[in-house]
């Protein structure tokens, strides 16, 4: 840039800061001047990790909302083996607004946290042997809007829903190709667990009919996967009855009042006292079980205590704390991972490496409870998995078989209702020579699986979930 085209943005960046400081509406106003436009960056090491990075890993914001000025973040960490040639993943998070840093860090991803005792600093990160990065590129976007390190200028930005985010992920992902146009000839596809797996067919609908319209760049769309994924249909829900019967959670009794007494009802809004009873029995009974996974045991969480002063000055030092620090849980509890996440995702040293904008997340939480708005207005995705099944598009539906949030059982009962012959009958799949779960196939490339020992998002015991699932998408498809 020459030297008087860098007087000219600095004459006009002071007289934009002069019109914001006079303005009555300043204090909203400032914010939109202190985002750049995107960029990306090169990350070269991660804070708390010894040692190099496996492969490249880029971090950056697109642009999807130019009147609000919504951008979402992501990271995107190339395949250890051939980025060339090997499949792009684009990985979408479900929950409330929760961060897809949770599926780098807890799924899927190179790193994942050291579990150990948390002293005031910047959480250490350990390799994860079994990540999808070694087989394929993987693209992993915080949306909507809110989520993670994505942002609004304006708060109307966050005003989304299910539509909207998915309009917007798809505009995320033209623009990202434009400026990525060395993977257009890679096999694409779009993953994504619980609430994200309502959400994932929709999107695959909308790049579709770009890409059969022939809108630029045309991408190597080929498939999609979805864990535990929700529909939006009542069997997400109803589907957690037989479940918690066949599992001991309930008694024959309650059961069989529930199926007489509640019947085709909506669970949610019982119309008759017997059926509301029973079904309040059955939530406290499940009350009792950590739903995410059945088998592990129900974290009770207490507040954090530094061991002493020189801990807390540390955090203050090192760390961002703001308003929604997370109590501190025992360590051998599955969601003391999720504490962790929120120092090293705070911390000073690990915004400037991620290249995180200064005065556009203030405070980074996995997941938002506070109430930003969000539109639930997709009804039911299988219509979207009926569409796309026929279209010759691969899809792998899998459930963990100790997940009670979206049992397998509703899943498996969608699946059937799309009324597809049967390829390939039930079977087991194995790895290194043991059941890891159980299988069907479809026509039109329709897999639908079981993994043993998962729960919710991935939840399972010491590696199992990457030992199981570490294949990445095309050797997935493949192997179930």
């Amino acid at each position: 840039m020459s030297l008087r085209l860098r007087l000219a943005f600095r004459l006009l960046f002071c007289y934009c800061l002069l019109l914001a400081a006079a303005h009555p509406s300043s204090r909203r106003l400032l914010p939109l001047l202190v985002v750049s436009a995107a960029e990306r960056t090169n990350v070269a090491s991660l804070p708390g990790l010894d040692g190099a990075l496996p492969s490249r890993f880029e971090t950056g914001y697109v642009t999807v909302d130019e009147e609000n000025g919504g951008e979402l973040f992501y990271y995107f960490i190339e395949s250890e083996g051939d980025p060339g040639a090997d499949p792009v993943l684009l990985w979408i998070n479900g929950g409330n607004r929760c961060s897809v840093l949770s599926a780098l860090f807890f799924e899927i991803g190179p790193v994942k946290l050291a579990i150990e005792p948390y002293d005031g600093g910047v959480p250490r990160l350990r390799y994860n042997p079994y990540t999808w990065t070694k087989v394929a590129s993987v693209l992993f976007v915080d949306s909507p809007v809110g989520a993670g390190f994505s942002f609004s200028r304006d708060p109307r930005g966050y005003d989304v829903g299910d539509v909207s985010s998915t309009l917007q992920l798809t505009k995320f992902v033209n623009k990202w190709f434009s400026q990525h146009r060395e993977f257009l000839s890679n096999p694409l596809y779009v993953g994504g667990e619980s609430y994200a797996g309502k959400l994932v067919p929709f999107l695959l609908q909308k790049i579709s009919e770009d890409v059969e319209a022939g809108v630029k760049p045309v991408l190597n769309l080929k498939g999609y996967l979805v864990g535990n994924p929700g529909t939006g249909e009542s069997i997400d829900y109803e589907s957690k009855v037989p479940y918690a019967h066949g599992v001991g959670i309930i008694s024959d009794q309650l059961y069989e009042t529930i199926l007489e007494h509640c019947g085709r009802e909506d669970y949610a809004n019982p119309k008759n006292a017997t059926c509301a009873q029973a079904l309040n029995r059955f939530s406290e009974l499940m009350g009792e079980v950590s739903e995410a996974h059945i088998l592990y045991k129900k974290c009770i969480y207490v507040s954090p205590k530094p061991d002493d002063g020189t801990i807390g000055r540390k955090i203050l030092e090192e760390i961002v704390v703001g308003n929604h620090r997370p109590p501190r849980p025992p360590m051998d509890c599955s969601t003391y991972p999720n504490y962790l996440s929120y120092f090293w995702a705070n911390s000073n040293n690990t915004r400037e490496n991620l290249g995180i904008k200064k005065g556009t997340v203030d405070e980074w939480v996995r997941c938002h409870d506070d109430g930003l708005p969000y539109s639930q207005d997709i009804e039911s995705s299988i219509k979207y998995h009926q569409n796309l099944t026929s279209r010759g598009y691969r899809v792998l539906v899998y459930s963990g078989d100790h997940d009670s949030v979206v049992p397998f059982l509703g899943t498996q009962a969608w699946v059937r209702s799309l009324n597809y012959p049967i390829v390939d009958d039930w079977r087991a799949w194995h790895i290194d020579g043991q059941s890891a779960g159980f299988t069907i196939t479809y026509a039109n490339d329709l897999t639908f699986a079981t993994v043993k020992f998962i729960g919710q998002g991935g939840s399972s015991g010491e590696a199992h979930y990457g030992r199981t699932c570490h294949r990445g998408p095309e050797q997935a498809l493949d192997d179930y």
